[in-house]
């Protein structure tokens, strides 16, 4: 994962209630207050693809924070995946995809 730079992906599928309930805003708005790259989106099985980069200390909030979402959302789990992305590829600022 790290790149010697102290950068790191997280690449991430979060199930639950986590549709209508304004969890990629809320998604993209952390992330940009933090400085994160990447991007999140719906998925169709109900479920929140985000795959983003940065410092690995704000990444790991960003990941705390995505098990826990806005109010409204209900994270029941977290699928973590190996980074296949080069870092210079993600979007910044961190973006929604439709």
């Amino acid at each position: 994962m790290g790149r010697g730079t102290g950068v790191t992906i997280l690449h991430a599928v979060v199930r639950g209630q986590v549709q209508g309930v304004g969890f990629r805003w809320f998604v993209r708005e952390y992330a940009r207050e933090r400085g994160l790259a990447g991007w999140v989106r719906n998925r169709s099985d109900g479920s929140v693809e985000v795959l983003a980069s940065g410092e690995q200390t704000e990444l790991q909030a960003f990941a705390d924070a995505l098990e826990q979402g806005p109010p409204g959302a209900r994270v029941s789990g977290i699928d973590r995946f190996p980074n296949t992305v080069p870092e210079g590829e993600l979007p910044d600022p961190f973006t929604i995809v439709r």
